[in-house]
Protein backbone atom coordinates (compact mmCIF):
# COMPACT_ATOMS: atom_id res chain seq x y z
CA UNK A 1 0.00 0.00 0.00
CA UNK A 2 2.64 2.48 1.08
CA UNK A 3 4.13 4.35 -2.24
CA UNK A 4 6.87 5.95 -0.50
CA UNK A 5 10.91 4.87 -0.44
CA UNK A 6 11.24 1.08 1.04
CA UNK A 7 12.79 2.51 4.06
CA UNK A 8 9.88 4.58 5.34
CA UNK A 9 7.66 1.28 4.33
CA UNK A 10 9.64 -0.43 6.89
CA UNK A 11 9.79 2.47 9.72
CA UNK A 12 5.97 2.63 9.26
CA UNK A 13 5.70 -1.40 9.72
CA UNK A 14 7.71 -0.96 12.51
CA UNK A 15 6.28 2.04 14.08
CA UNK A 16 2.33 0.40 13.88
CA UNK A 17 3.05 -3.24 14.23
CA UNK A 18 4.89 -2.55 17.69
CA UNK A 19 2.62 -0.10 18.13
CA UNK A 20 -0.22 -2.84 17.50
CA UNK A 21 1.99 -5.34 20.05
CA UNK A 22 1.97 -3.32 22.55
CA UNK A 23 -1.74 -2.19 22.71
CA UNK A 24 -2.51 -5.98 22.66
CA UNK A 25 0.06 -6.49 25.46
CA UNK A 26 -2.34 -3.38 27.33
CA UNK A 27 -5.65 -4.97 26.25
CA UNK A 28 -4.30 -8.42 28.02
CA UNK A 29 -3.11 -6.98 31.24
CA UNK A 30 -5.76 -4.10 31.30
CA UNK A 31 -7.52 -3.33 35.03
CA UNK A 32 -11.12 -4.22 33.08
CA UNK A 33 -13.24 -4.90 30.18
CA UNK A 34 -13.88 -1.18 29.44
CA UNK A 35 -10.31 -0.16 29.46
CA UNK A 36 -9.27 -3.60 27.52
CA UNK A 37 -11.40 -3.28 24.80
CA UNK A 38 -10.36 -0.52 23.14
CA UNK A 39 -6.88 -1.10 23.44
CA UNK A 40 -7.63 -4.63 21.98
CA UNK A 41 -8.91 -2.70 18.89
CA UNK A 42 -5.53 -0.50 18.81
CA UNK A 43 -4.08 -3.12 18.45
CA UNK A 44 -5.93 -4.99 15.71
CA UNK A 45 -5.64 -1.80 13.86
CA UNK A 46 -1.81 -1.17 14.31
CA UNK A 47 -1.66 -4.85 12.96
CA UNK A 48 -3.39 -4.62 9.87
CA UNK A 49 -1.51 -0.89 9.37
CA UNK A 50 1.71 -2.52 9.75
CA UNK A 51 0.83 -5.43 7.17
CA UNK A 52 -0.31 -2.96 5.06
CA UNK A 53 3.12 -0.99 5.26
CA UNK A 54 5.31 -3.81 4.33
CA UNK A 55 7.10 -2.90 0.75
CA UNK A 56 5.60 -5.30 -1.27
CA UNK A 57 3.75 -7.46 1.12
CA UNK A 58 1.11 -5.47 1.70
CA UNK A 59 -0.04 -4.82 -1.74
CA UNK A 60 0.10 -8.75 -2.38
CA UNK A 61 -3.04 -9.21 -0.01
CA UNK A 62 -6.18 -8.24 -2.09
CA UNK A 63 -7.69 -4.86 -1.52
CA UNK A 64 -10.89 -6.02 -0.84
CA UNK A 65 -9.92 -8.21 2.07
CA UNK A 66 -8.25 -4.75 3.95
CA UNK A 67 -11.69 -3.75 3.34
CA UNK A 68 -13.80 -6.23 4.84
CA UNK A 69 -11.16 -6.05 8.07
CA UNK A 70 -10.63 -2.77 8.78
CA UNK A 71 -14.53 -1.89 7.65
CA UNK A 72 -15.29 -4.63 10.45
CA UNK A 73 -12.67 -2.78 12.47
CA UNK A 74 -14.98 0.45 11.65
CA UNK A 75 -18.35 -1.15 13.27
CA UNK A 76 -16.31 -2.36 16.65
CA UNK A 77 -15.34 1.00 17.12
CA UNK A 78 -19.16 2.20 16.52
CA UNK A 79 -19.94 -0.49 19.05
CA UNK A 80 -17.38 -0.39 21.38
CA UNK A 81 -18.09 0.56 25.13
CA UNK A 82 -15.59 3.32 25.48
CA UNK A 83 -15.60 7.27 25.59
CA UNK A 84 -17.36 9.08 22.69
CA UNK A 85 -14.50 10.64 21.53
CA UNK A 86 -12.84 7.92 21.30
CA UNK A 87 -15.45 5.61 19.81
CA UNK A 88 -15.39 8.32 16.96
CA UNK A 89 -11.64 8.51 16.83
CA UNK A 90 -11.19 4.44 16.01
CA UNK A 91 -14.07 5.15 13.50
CA UNK A 92 -12.29 7.49 11.69
CA UNK A 93 -9.07 5.68 11.62
CA UNK A 94 -10.73 2.24 10.38
CA UNK A 95 -12.96 4.19 7.46
CA UNK A 96 -9.45 5.88 6.56
CA UNK A 97 -7.84 2.62 6.47
CA UNK A 98 -10.38 1.32 3.98
CA UNK A 99 -10.14 4.25 1.65
CA UNK A 100 -6.82 3.92 1.44
CA UNK A 101 -7.47 0.30 0.64
CA UNK A 102 -9.91 0.92 -1.79
CA UNK A 103 -7.26 3.15 -3.88
CA UNK A 104 -4.63 -0.02 -3.96
CA UNK A 105 -4.28 -1.46 -7.44
CA UNK A 106 -6.56 -4.32 -8.58
CA UNK A 107 -9.09 -2.98 -6.18
CA UNK A 108 -12.50 -1.96 -7.72
CA UNK A 109 -12.65 1.17 -5.92
CA UNK A 110 -9.24 2.23 -7.46
CA UNK A 111 -10.22 3.52 -10.64
CA UNK A 112 -12.36 5.78 -8.56
CA UNK A 113 -9.76 7.43 -6.72
CA UNK A 114 -7.99 7.55 -10.39
CA UNK A 115 -10.32 9.65 -11.61
CA UNK A 116 -10.79 11.82 -8.89
CA UNK A 117 -7.07 12.86 -8.44
CA UNK A 118 -6.78 13.01 -12.27
CA UNK A 119 -10.26 15.37 -12.82
CA UNK A 120 -9.10 17.99 -10.41
CA UNK A 121 -5.65 17.85 -10.83
CA UNK A 122 -5.21 17.51 -7.16
CA UNK A 123 -5.88 15.40 -3.96
CA UNK A 124 -9.32 13.74 -3.45
CA UNK A 125 -11.35 15.89 -1.08
CA UNK A 126 -11.64 12.76 1.58
CA UNK A 127 -8.11 11.93 1.60
CA UNK A 128 -7.47 15.77 2.13
CA UNK A 129 -9.84 15.65 4.98
CA UNK A 130 -8.51 12.61 6.43
CA UNK A 131 -4.87 14.18 6.07
CA UNK A 132 -5.70 17.20 7.99
CA UNK A 133 -7.79 15.38 10.46
CA UNK A 134 -4.71 13.27 11.21
CA UNK A 135 -2.46 16.30 11.39
CA UNK A 136 -4.40 17.98 13.84
CA UNK A 137 -5.20 14.75 15.88
CA UNK A 138 -1.20 14.49 16.08
CA UNK A 139 -0.39 17.98 17.38
CA UNK A 140 -3.15 18.20 19.73
CA UNK A 141 -1.99 14.61 21.52
CA UNK A 142 1.30 15.19 21.08
CA UNK A 143 0.42 18.88 23.17
CA UNK A 144 -1.54 16.53 25.78
CA UNK A 145 1.41 13.67 26.29
CA UNK A 146 3.56 16.82 26.93
CA UNK A 147 0.66 18.09 29.89
CA UNK A 148 0.17 14.57 31.29
CA UNK A 149 4.42 14.07 31.96
CA UNK A 150 4.20 17.27 32.88
CA UNK A 151 2.07 16.31 35.42
CA UNK A 152 3.27 13.22 36.56
CA UNK A 153 6.46 15.27 37.43
CA UNK A 154 4.74 17.47 40.11
CA UNK A 155 3.59 15.99 43.39
CA UNK A 156 0.23 16.72 43.76
CA UNK A 157 -0.15 18.28 48.01
CA UNK A 158 -2.27 14.89 49.48
CA UNK A 159 0.66 12.48 47.44
CA UNK A 160 3.27 14.63 49.13
CA UNK A 161 1.78 14.55 52.49
CA UNK A 162 1.17 11.27 52.54
CA UNK A 163 4.82 10.84 51.76
CA UNK A 164 5.64 12.91 54.40
CA UNK A 165 3.53 10.68 56.67
CA UNK A 166 5.72 7.84 55.57
CA UNK A 167 3.10 6.16 53.18
CA UNK A 168 5.32 6.82 50.49
CA UNK A 169 2.24 6.92 47.12
CA UNK A 170 2.70 7.76 43.92
CA UNK A 171 0.00 9.88 41.86
CA UNK A 172 -3.18 7.24 40.28
CA UNK A 173 -2.45 5.84 36.98
CA UNK A 174 1.55 5.71 37.36
CA UNK A 175 1.80 3.26 39.87
CA UNK A 176 1.06 -0.35 40.91
CA UNK A 177 1.54 -1.45 37.90
CA UNK A 178 -1.00 0.76 35.69
CA UNK A 179 0.61 2.33 32.81
CA UNK A 180 0.39 5.77 32.85
CA UNK A 181 -2.76 7.99 31.10
CA UNK A 182 -0.22 9.18 28.86
CA UNK A 183 0.32 5.57 27.19
CA UNK A 184 -2.90 5.05 25.82
CA UNK A 185 -2.72 8.76 24.44
CA UNK A 186 0.76 8.13 23.09
CA UNK A 187 -0.17 4.77 21.47
CA UNK A 188 -3.16 6.44 19.47
CA UNK A 189 -0.68 9.29 18.50
CA UNK A 190 1.92 6.73 17.03
CA UNK A 191 -1.09 5.38 15.31
CA UNK A 192 -2.56 8.27 13.90
CA UNK A 193 1.26 9.67 12.81
CA UNK A 194 1.37 6.48 10.90
CA UNK A 195 -1.98 7.00 9.21
CA UNK A 196 -1.26 10.28 8.51
CA UNK A 197 2.23 9.64 6.59
CA UNK A 198 0.19 7.10 4.69
CA UNK A 199 -2.50 9.19 3.48
CA UNK A 200 0.13 11.59 2.36
CA UNK A 201 2.03 8.74 0.55
CA UNK A 202 -1.04 7.38 -1.23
Amino acid sequence: MHEGPVVVGWLLAALCGGTGLYCLHRARAGPGPVARRPAALEGAMGLGMAVMAVPGAGAAIPGQAYVLAFGALAVWAVVLRARPVHRTHHAVEALAMVWMAAAMPGHAGAAGHGSAHGAGGGLPVPTGMLIAYFALYVLVSGARIAAVAQMAGSPAPAVAGAGAAGGGSTPPGYGGGEPSPAVAVACRTALSLGMLVMLVSM
